[in-house]
Order: C-alpha cells, then sequence, then structure tokens
C-alpha cells in the first residue's frame, strides 16, 4: 500500500541537531522519519516542512538554512528520493523507482510582506504552504494562541480571518500553482480562503473537530467544505488532536485515528481524506512509532471495514488527486 503523508517536520529536527555536531542525515536515524524507513512502509511521497518559529529566529535566514539541509539531504540521497515541483515529476520517480519529496513551507510569513519572496520560494521549490503557525503574522491568524489556558480545546477564533495582504498572499499561491494549506489557521481564516480562491486546498495535518474538540481540527461544516472545493484533510498523529482525554495514558493510538477517519467518511465522504503525520513534530509516545509502522494502520482500516478502494484513496489516491489538479 503506497503512502503520501503531507507533513513532517524532519528537515527541522535535522537541521537542529546538525548544529550540535550531531552526525544525523536523512537516509538513517532515529527519528520518526528517514528513507529506509520510508521504504519500509512503501511510501510513494513525503511532504517536508520547512517550519519557522516566528518570534526565536530570524525568519528569513533560518528558512533559507533549511531549504538548504532540505537539498543537501536530497542530493546525498538521489538513488532513494527526488525532488519534484510537478505532478509529472512523480510520475518520472516512480519511473525510476524512487520516492518522491515535496518541499513546504510551515509559517507562511516568511516573505516579509512582500510577494516577491513567495515567488521566489515558488522558483526555490515550494508547493505547499502553512498559511501560519501559531502566532499572528501578517497574514492571517492562528485558531488558539500560545498560552491559551485551554491548550486548546473548545477555543477557536471566528472573528480574525485573513489581512489584506493574505487574501492577496493566497491568490498569489492559486495562481503560482502552490497548495494552499489551512492547518493552524483561525476558523475565520477558512472561510477567507474558501471565499477568495477557487482550487482545491488542504489542512495537511489536521482532524475532526466533533470527535476531539481541539482547534487545531475542523468542525462538520469546514470539512463538508473542504470536501466540495475537492481538498483533503490529513490525519495528525499527535494524541492532542486525536483524544481530548488522550492524558490518561498520554498515548497517541491508532484506534482513535481509525475513529476520525470513520466520522470523516460518514460525514463528508472518503475523498476528502489523507494522512498528515506531523512526524518529528509531535511528541514520541505513539503507537505508529514511525513511518515504517505505517501498515499497522493499514490492517487497522482493514479490520474496521474499510474496503481496499478506501484505503488506497485515503494512503495516498486523494491527495495524489490534488496535486495533479494544482501543481504545474
Amino acid at each position: 500500500m503506497k503512502v503520501i503523508d503531507m507533513h513532517c517536520d524532519t528537515i527541522y529536527e535535522i537541521n537542529r541537531l546538525q548544529k550540535d555536531e550531531q552526525n544525523i542525515g536523512l537516509r538513517d536515524n532515529h527519528l520518526n522519519i528517514s528513507l529506509e524507513k520510508m521504504k519500509q512502509g512503501d511510501y510513494l511521497l513525503q511532504n517536508f516542512a520547512m517550519f519557522t518559529p516566528l518570534k526565536k529566529v530570524d525568519p528569513i535566514d533560518h528558512v533559507q538554512n533549511l531549504i538548504d539541509t532540505f537539498y543537501q539531504e536530497i542530493d546525498k540521497n538521489s538513488d532513494m528520493i527526488g525532488i519534484i515541483k510537478s505532478y509529472h515529476d512523480i510520475e518520472k520517480n516512480c519511473q525510476q523507482k524512487k520516492m518522491s519529496a515535496l518541499l513546504t513551507l510551515e509559517e507562511g510569513a516568511v516573505v516579509n510582506n512582500n510577494l516577491a519572496y513567495l515567488r521566489n520560494y515558488y522558483r526555490l521549490g515550494v508547493r505547499m504552504i502553512t498559511l501560519n503557525w501559531n502566532y499572528v503574522n501578517g497574514i492571517g491568524y492562528p485558531n488558539f494562541p500560545l498560552d491559551d489556558e485551554n491548550h486548546g480545546y473548545h477555543t477557536c477564533d471566528t472573528v480574525h480571518g485573513l489581512t489584506p495582504f493574505g487574501i492577496e498572499y493566497v491568490q498569489e499561491c492559486e495562481r503560482l500553482g502552490i497548495i494552499i494549506d489551512v492547518s493552524h489557521l483561525s476558523d475565520a481564516g477558512f472561510y477567507d480562503v474558501l471565499k477568495y480562491t477557487t482550487q482545491p486546498f488542504v489542512a495537511s495535518h489536521s482532524n475532526a473537530r466533533q470527535v476531539c474538540p481541539h482547534a487545531r481540527n475542523l468542525d462538520d461544516d469546514m470539512i463538508l467544505s473542504l470536501a466540495k472545493r475537492g481538498g483533503v484533510m490529513g490525519i495528525n498523529f499527535a494524541a492532542d488532536f486525536l483524544d481530548e482525554n488522550h492524558h490518561e495514558n498520554g498515548l497517541s493510538k491508532i484506534s482513535s485515528m481509525v475513529k476520525h477517519i470513520s466520522y470523516i467518511k460518514n460525514l463528508a465522504g472518503v475523498d476528502c481524506i489523507g494522512l498528515g503525520s506531523d512526524f518529528d513534530g509531535i511528541p514520541q509516545n505513539l503507537e505508529l512509532k514511525n513511518a515504517s509502522y505505517m501498515p499497522e494502520l493499514y490492517h487497522a482500516l482493514q479490520n474496521s471495514g474499510f474496503s481496499e478502494e478506501e484505503i488506497e484513496k485515503i494512503f495516498y489516491k486523494n491527495v495524489l488527486r490534488v496535486y495533479k489538479t494544482v501543481l504545474r
């Protein structure tokens, strides 16, 4: 069963650990994602997010360093994986029996309020952008502040949406062929993306709010709207977004993932469901420990009555459809 995962923070972790002079790279490591683990998990494609914690770094300098680390790792391992900039590149890598890597940004504000930077990121190969993380950033607003005493549960921002610059930003993304990602974005921002764009977009690592009432998840109307647009939401493996009561044992359970997938399927159909693990960016108390364990989710869905066709759509075909539509 092929796998497409729409979100991981592995390059950020590799870059961070390399600064401490640890001998670590993408091919084989102790992280959730490595090329060897991806091969064991039968990966078709992994999105690699360049995560930028705005208030802790110089954003432009930081993201340039991450992109350089990404390219160095892809170049060193070109026998196993290749970057994709178009749908044709996915097909080409498959023909060469290689996995594919899609370069994404997690924090859209690394543009210095200048769309020229956005166009240059496109030229560097960026093909998906998570508009914001958990900070107000000149593009839009997060769904909950980091100092929220509820830790994101039962707290959503239905007032603050995209800024005027944010509207220009998403429209330029759409013109270029960059997939818009609304994970972390406020509820009001979600509906602004819906209003000011026409192409499918994604929530690369967000679950169903009705199952777990966290602001990082989508409510029923958002899921239905995303499905109607032809978009996809990626199931996030973080325990916080799977089960409000997970703190009893702190464990991210495969059964909780299946519960979210089943709920979304019954609400909006299977075509809007994908995978967005958030590997290497989430706590490590995981039943699905790393990329090599992906078959365990496959078997859990089988045992829950999902057909082979449905599982194929969830594991890779739905995301592939969006990429074929949006990527130039």
